[in-house]
């Protein structure tokens, strides 16, 4: 049976009062004058309607994240590196999040894996006048974005729960104004903040916690340039476990007597779909729309990532990994690797799953940056219902000598291993029961001795396991600060 079909809700007024309504126009001109409007002009450049019915906390971050101009390091679609609600997918599978909406501790978990800068409250924690005391400050400045959880009742609205950034405050009326997501359904409106109050002193019945808000500025560093972990495939949650139990387990045992020893009971006990948990950030861009040569800022930021590499090899922990890979003759082909980026870019493009594409041919090439030094692209053939697209991926890599002269090293395998156990807590290692090897092993991982790209490559990958080990321990909800290194 079909279901009828809507255009639209009436805003139910009052309580609420349309922001582009006369009455709206003029508390808004009140507030302008007031300067508790200067973050609108930000978060309305930006603003977006959620592209599924239960994607209101996506879309809300997603406003303010590029209100903020935080760079989310990886490509949204053709050249453009953009947060988009496809890519909010670190904390929370998108297909769950489409069928169940999500919570308030997973938004600010998704802002804290974004690299945002997140101080997050629920009713509980706070008070009437400290919220209105924070409203205030966001809505004063273009540096700090509000976003509201509240329950759509107390404003005689249909629905239920619901997410929204806070655009203004008239502090002569006290009513702010709400940049509702769901455009298709109410327009932004002014409400009493003494009953926004109220709508967020209520119960979520998924978690049963209080709703509340949080405040969002921008990071002291940006999200990592060369890795990233994902929970886009549901295994992550076996890898997380594999990770805070069986390593520490693994490496107490007696039988671990040396470095080597430890990174093989590591290695060989990898689940066997670890390559989905973590990968290094591509650069993909549709082949027909990319001028033969690299631009400017895709060969600066080419540069950036081929120092992280060069970083990562110069580290005594890769040396050994390496090694250890080396004698159990594990390979890593660049193509077979650049030919699943060049599917997972495809699906980015075109916003469908990646299973539907798959490549048929890759090519390795080098190309000239704007100063005449070279870059190297791979080029995939990607197929999808009999359709061609050809997609560049920009490879960064390094030189090292050998006998036979210079080689290029590309993002592998042994690097990702080794930001990974770079990225593991340090007490991961305390169980180690010979003392000086444990000695060496915190030496091995120490991030003293990492220089200071690398450092922050592997803070944000710290961050980001801190925050899945949260939603695998269903802690996310209990816990709403930044995660501590």
């Amino acid at each position: 049976m079909a279901m009828a079909s809507l255009y639209r809700r009436s805003l139910p007024s009052p309580p609420a009062i349309d922001f582009s309504s006369a009455e709206g126009k003029l508390i808004f001109n009140e507030a302008l004058q007031k300067g508790t409007m200067e973050g609108f002009f930000r978060l309305i450049s930006y603003f977006q309607t959620q592209s599924e019915p239960a994607y209101c906390g996506l879309a809300s971050l997603s406003v303010v994240l590029n209100a903020l101009s935080i760079d989310p390091g990886r490509k949204w679609k053709g050249p453009w590196r953009w947060f988009d609600e496809s890519m909010l997918d670190c904390c929370e599978p998108l297909e769950v999040v489409k069928e169940k909406g999500i919570s308030f501790g997973k938004v600010v978990c998704l802002a804290h894996c974004s690299g945002a800068k997140v101080e997050a409250f629920r009713t509980s924690q706070s008070t009437i006048e400290d919220f209105r005391k924070f409203v205030v400050k966001c809505t004063s400045s273009e540096n700090c974005h509000m976003i509201s959880t509240y329950h759509r009742g107390v404003f005689k609205q249909t629905g239920t729960g619901h997410f929204s950034p806070i655009g203004g405050y008239n502090a002569e009326r006290d009513m702010a104004l709400i940049l509702d997501v769901a455009r298709f359904k109410y327009p932004p409106h002014w409400v009493p903040l003494k009953l926004l109050w109220e709508a967020m002193d209520s119960i979520d019945q998924s978690t049963g916690k209080r709703r509340g808000f949080m405040l969002i500025s921008r990071p002291h560093r940006e999200p990592g340039l060369l890795y990233t972990l994902s929970c886009k495939d549901e295994s992550w949650i076996d890898i997380a476990k594999y990770l805070k139990e069986d390593v520490p387990r693994l490496v107490s045992s007696q039988h671990v007597d040396s470095v080597d020893k430890i990174i093989s009971v590591v290695f060989k006990s990898l689940p066997s779909n670890f390559n989905q948990f973590i990968r290094w950030v591509a650069e993909i861009r549709i082949t027909e729309d990319s001028n033969q040569n690299l631009s400017a800022e895709e060969k600066s930021r080419l540069k950036l990532k081929q120092l992280v590499l060069k970083e990562v090899h110069e580290t005594e922990l890769f040396k050994h990994i390496n090694m250890f890979l080396s004698s159990v003759g594990y390979e890593d082909s660049l193509t077979y690797a650049a030919a699943k980026a060049c599917c997972q870019g495809a699906e980015i493009l075109s916003g469908s799953p990646s299973k539907e594409f798959c490549c048929r041919e890759t090519c390795v090439k080098c190309i000239k940056g704007p100063d005449d030094s070279e870059g190297t692209v791979v080029t995939g053939v990607v197929v999808r219902d009999g359709n061609e697209q050809k997609v560049d991926l920009l490879v960064p890599s390094t030189q090292t000598e050998c006998e036979c002269g210079p080689e290029a090293n590309y993002p592998a395998g042994n690097d990702v291993f080794t930001a990974l156990l770079l990225a593991l807590p340090p007490q991961t290692w305390s169980g180690i029961k010979d003392q000086a090897l444990m000695h060496e092993m915190k030496q091995l991982i120490s991030m003293a001795s990492l220089p200071t790209l690398l450092q922050e490559e592997v803070l944000h990958l710290r961050r980001q396991l801190q925050l899945l080990k949260r939603c695998q321990e269903n802690k996310e909800e209990e816990d709403l600060a930044a995660p501590a290194y």
